[in-house]
């Protein structure tokens, strides 16, 4: 059983944030060996949200939301991440259903937008994103930005 948390960044505990971070440096830094700087100033400004997936008092399952003031701009669903020993059980799906479903609650007039690694292009096409740019590197993994239109009314 998951147990899942929406949180604005002024809620995050010192424990959760520091439990988010351990997970992204598992999998992005130490399991993709990339060495990049995670911690990139964004997990506590404005409305930026995080959604965090508990089994057994321990994260398995994140993605963080970043929502620009610049209404204009689309919602950035990033850092999605399903830990190791977990993955097959379908969380990345209940994660990205979640993500979703929480951007278009609170903001259902802005598009939603993701860099995603290459070879997950169609995972994330399940969920109504399309393919907007070619594909780039980013530290060296191949990435494409995908897009979702926002929910007309």
């Amino acid at each position: 059983m998951i147990r899942w948390q929406d949180l604005h960044h002024s809620e995050l505990t010192v424990p959760a944030l520091y439990a988010l971070l351990k997970l992204r440096c598992e999998v992005f830094v130490v399991e993709q060996t990339c060495p990049y700087l995670d911690v990139d100033g964004d997990d506590l400004l404005g409305e930026n949200r995080h959604l965090l997936g508990w089994k057994d008092d321990r994260l398995v399952a994140y993605a963080r939301i970043l929502v620009s003031e610049e209404e204009i701009e689309p919602v950035v669903i990033g850092r999605v991440i399903v830990s190791a020993d977990v993955r097959g059980e379908r969380l990345g799906h209940q994660l990205m259903t979640r993500a979703v479903d929480a951007c278009q609650q609170r903001w259902p007039q802005r598009a939603l937008y993701l860099g995603a690694q290459a070879h997950l292009r169609d995972f994330y096409a399940q969920y109504g994103f399309v393919t907007v740019t070619d594909v780039y590197d980013e530290d060296g993994i191949p990435h494409v930005g995908m897009a979702r239109e926002a929910v007309r009314a």
